[in-house]
This record gives structure tokens, C-alpha cells and sequence, in this order.
């Protein structure tokens, strides 16, 4: 039996995981998570899993996606060094609008930094928000 070789870490400690759809690809890539990160992105999928039961997943663009069927993808996590950046696809429709800006006028992003706590409460309502709007193409 051979070991799988452990997942390549890119700029800012984001996983190589390869482009693949559903719940596998995205926990390779949670695995693949460096230090507390793999934590947090396990958190984050256990919230955006419970928020929206039968929620479509896949890692793309080294990043998991969730989306609806039909609708298409709402958020996005990806690596970074000090942080785990959320995107919300369709941010700027959210209230109240997660803090950080993007260059596309429709997306905003939470940043999950180690040393401060999620509020969990308003990530589970951004969540139920965006699954309720058009999304990005799947």
C-alpha cells in the first residue's frame, strides 16, 4: 500500500488540492489546512453544511466552493497566511454586508483571523442569505 503524498502548500500556506466536485475534495483540502486553519475550516464546513442541508461542494481555483443547484456557487474559502479569507459571492446583497471590500462590486469577504472568534451566529446568517441568491456559475 502506498501513502498518499501530503497535499502541496502554496502561497500563504493555501492547499494544491485537484479540481474535484462534492464532500471529498473539500475535506482534503480542510485536511490540508496549515495549523489552526484546518480547525477553523473544519468549523466553517460543519456551519455552512448545517445552515444549508444538501449543499453542493467542490474545490476549484484551489478553493472550496458551496453552492445550490440551479443557483450556482454563493462562497468560497481560501488560504492565506494570516488569515482564511470567506467570500461571499454575492455580498454586497447581505445585511448587514461582511466587512471586507473586493475589487468586484458584488463580492464581499469575511477574514478569519486565529486570535479573534467567529461570530458564528452572524457567519450562519450570512450563510442563509447567500444560499437564497443568484450565484456563480457551477
Amino acid at each position: 500500500m502506498t501513502d498518499k503524498p501530503e497535499p502541496k502548500l502554496l502561497s500563504g500556506g493555501n492547499p494544491q488540492i485537484a479540481k474535484g466536485y462534492g464532500d471529498a475534495p473539500v475535506q482534503a483540502y480542510i485536511a490540508a489546512m496549515p495549523g489552526w486553519k484546518s480547525e477553523a475550516g473544519r468549523r466553517l464546513d460543519a456551519l455552512i453544511t448545517a445552515a444549508v442541508p444538501g449543499v453542493n461542494k467542490a474545490v476549484k481555483w484551489n478553493s472550496p466552493l458551496y453552492g445550490i443547484e440551479g443557483q450556482g456557487w454563493f462562497l468560497g474559502v481560501h488560504v492565506y497566511a494570516r488569515y482564511i479569507k470567506v467570500a461571499f459571492f454575492n455580498g454586497a446583497s447581505l445585511t448587514p454586508v461582511p466587512p471586507e471590500t473586493s475589487k468586484q462590486e458584488r463580492v464581499r469577504y469575511l477574514h478569519i483571523r486565529e486570535d479573534e472568534p467567529l461570530d458564528e451566529a452572524q457567519f450562519t446568517d450570512w450563510v442563509n442569505q447567500a444560499a437564497k441568491l443568484p450565484g456563480e456559475k457551477m
